[in-house]
C-alpha cells in the first residue's frame, strides 16, 4: 500500500462514528485505575467489528490483535483512556456527566482514533502482512501509571514487536497538523509529598508556637534553588509545588502542613542528585525553624526518547498523508508520559495531532484545562494516519528482514 487513498476513504466513511465514540467516552470519563466502563466499551466495540481482543491486561487495559493476510512482524499502536479530576466548564452538549471528572487531556479522542484505526485495519487486513497489536492503556495520568503494568502482563512479548507508536492531541497545533520531535521529547516525572510539623495554637501568640505555615512558605521558596542554582545550566529542570494544605483558621496556627508538587528534568544522573537536594533543603529548612519535615519522592516516568530512525520514517509518512506543509517540528516539553516505558523496551515514536482550529490558536485552551475543546475534524486525520502508518511500518520491517 504505497498511497494512503484507501485508508483516507475509510477514515472519511467512519468519521461520524469516530466522533460518536469520542463523545460517548467524553460524557462518561473515569479516573486512573477506575476505567471499568471505558474498558468494557472498547472491548464491546472491537468485538462487534470481529476484532479479537483481551481485557484485564495491566488492570483495565485492552489489547486487540489484527493479523494481516500473511505472516510478518508486529507493530504496536497505543492509546490511553483515563480522565482527570477536573470539573468541566466547556458547556458542550456531551460534557462530562460525572462531577469533578473530565477528559481534559484528550484521552477520549485518543481512544476514538485508535478504535477507528482498528476498524480500518480490520477492513484492509488482507492487504498487509504481519500483525497490528492495539494497546488501550489505563492510568496514564497517575503514578505509577498503566504502561508498566501492561508491559509486565506481556503486551510487548509473544512475539516482540518491532516498534511502538503513540499519538497525543495538541491544542496548540492547528487542526490536522502532525508534530514530531526526534530524540529527547518529554521530561521525567516525579511526585513530591512533604509533611511539615510544628506546634500549633492561637494565632495571637506566634512567639509561643512553631508555625508550620511559615516553615512551608520558606521551604517553597528555598526549593526553587534546585532549578535556579543547583541544576546544571544546560539541563532543563522544573520544580513546582501545586498543593498546600494547612487546615488552620483566621485565629489558629495549625500543627501540620502538607504539600504536594512535581519535579521534572531530562537527565537521569541529575534527577537522582536533585532528589537528594530536595530532601536536604526541605528537612534542614524546617529544622532551622524548629520544626520537622518528612519528604517522600515518588519516582515516576522516565524521560521520553523518540527513536531517531523510526521518527524520521513516520514523519515522512505524515508528509505523504497530510502534506509537507501540515507537518511541524515540536519543541522539548517538560510534560511527562508513560509511553516512555514502551520506548525504553523497543524503538518508539510519540507524536502530536493538532486539534485547534486555526482561527482559535491565539486563545486555545491548554491540556488539563476545564475549558479544553477538541476540534473533532482532527479525529478523521488521527484515525487514518494511525492505520496507514502502521501498515507502512509493517512494510518497512518486512523489507528490512
Amino acid at each position: 500500500m504505497n498511497t494512503p487513498s484507501t485508508v483516507k476513504n475509510l477514515a472519511a466513511r467512519y468519521a461520524a462514528d469516530t466522533i460518536t465514540h469520542r463523545r460517548t467516552l467524553h460524557a462518561a470519563p473515569e479516573l486512573s485505575f477506575q476505567e471499568r466502563e471505558t474498558s468494557a466499551y472498547i472491548a464491546r466495540t472491537l468485538t462487534d467489528w470481529g476484532i479479537d481482543c483481551v481485557s484485564g491486561i495491566g488492570g483495565y487495559g485492552v489489547v486487540a490483535t489484527i493479523p494481516g493476510g500473511s505472516p510478518g512482524p508486529v507493530v504496536v499502536l497505543r492509546a490511553d483512556m483515563d480522565a482527570l479530576p477536573i470539573t468541566e466548564q466547556t458547556g458542550l452538549p456531551f460534557a462530562s456527566t460525572r462531577p469533578g471528572v473530565m477528559h481534559a487531556c484528550g484521552h477520549d479522542a485518543h481512544v476514538a482514533c485508535l478504535l477507528t484505526a482498528a476498524r480500518i485495519l480490520q477492513q484492509i487486513r488482507e492487504q498487509f502482512g504481519g500483525v497490528i497489536r492495539l494497546i488501550f492503556q489505563p492510568a496514564e495520568e497517575k503514578l505509577p501509571g498503566g504502561a508498566q503494568a501492561m508491559i509486565r502482563d506481556g503486551v510487548l512479548t509473544n512475539p516482540v514487536p518491532t516498534v511502538a507508536v503513540g499519538q497525543h492531541i495538541n491544542p496548540t497545533l492547528p487542526t490536522g497538523v502532525i508534530g514530531f520531535r526526534s530524540g529527547l521529547f518529554m521530561a521525567s516525572v516525579d511526585d513530591l509529598f512533604l509533611r511539615i510539623r510544628g506546634s500549633g495554637g492561637h494565632a495571637a501568640n506566634p512567639d509561643q508556637l512553631v508555625d508550620p505555615v511559615t516553615i512551608a512558605a520558606q521551604i517553597i521558596l528555598s526549593l526553587q534553588q534546585v532549578s535556579s542554582r543547583l541544576a546544571p545550566p544546560e539541563v532543563p529542570t522544573v520544580l513546582s509545588i501545586g498543593q498546600v494544605i494547612a487546615g488552620g483558621a483566621t485565629n489558629v496556627i495549625p500543627t501540620e502542613v502538607t504539600m504536594e508538587g512535581t519535579f521534572r528534568t531530562v537527565d537521569e544522573t541529575w534527577r537522582m542528585a536533585a532528589h537528594d537536594h530536595i530532601r536536604r533543603i526541605a528537612t534542614r529548612t524546617a529544622e532551622a525553624m524548629n520544626g520537622t519535615c518528612e519528604v517522600e519522592i515518588q519516582i515516576g516516568y522516565p524521560s521520553l526518547m523518540n527513536d531517531l530512525d523510526l521518527t524520521a520514517r513516520i514523519e515522512e509518512n505524515a508528509r505523504l498523508y497530510v502534506g509537507a506543509e501540515r507537518v511541524q517540528p515540536l519543541p522539548l516539553t517538560m510534560g511527562g508520559e508513560d509511553f516512555a516505558y514502551y520506548g525504553r523496551a523497543l524503538p518508539g515514536c510519540f507524536y502530536n495531532l493538532g486539534v485547534c482550529p486555526p482561527d482559535r490558536l491565539e486563545r486555545s485552551e491548554p491540556l488539563h484545562s476545564p475549558r479544553l475543546v477538541v476540534d473533532e475534524a482532527a479525529l478523521e486525520v488521527g484515525a487514518g494516519f494511525l492505520a496507514w502508518n502502521a501498515v507502512r511500518e509493517l512494510q518497512h520491517a518486512a523489507a528490512a528482514g
